[in-house]
């Protein structure tokens, strides 16, 4: 069992930045498959980046490559999103989510997960 609890949610202006951080239990954190999701109000869950254990490959949805960086600390246990030039449209809950299961070489679906954070804010202004 992992229990996953995400921060560093917030209001920021159009343009600015913000980092993401869940800090995960458990001491095998670094086996576990990570990955960000968000979800706008009315709108399903969407992925947004994963980082793979085995060689640390990292995925990003269309819409956030180039703004959006995913990184991973194991000796923390704890894995960031770096969100960077922050869009109106990136304004949603993001949520945290682990697996140690492997289905494939990127984690971008909800049914790879088994677990899942509380979600953190985040509001970008215009």
């Amino acid at each position: 069992q992992v229990q996953l609890v995400e921060s560093g949610g917030g209001l920021v202006q159009a343009g600015g930045s913000l980092r993401l951080s869940c800090a995960a239990s458990g001491r095998t954190f670094s086996s576990y498959h990570m990955g960000w999701f968000q979800q706008a109000p009315g709108k399903e869950r969407e992925f947004v980046a994963s980082i793979n254990w085995i060689d640390g490959s990292t995925y990003y949805a269309d819409s956030v490559k180039g703004r959006f960086t995913i990184s991973r600390d194991n000796a923390k246990n704890t894995v960031y999103l770096q969100m960077n030039s922050l869009k109106p449209e990136d304004t949603a809950v993001y949520y945290c989510a682990a697996t140690n299961r492997n289905s494939g070489s990127y984690y971008y679906t909800l049914s790879q997960y088994d677990y899942w954070g509380q979600g953190t804010q985040v509001t970008v202004s215009s």
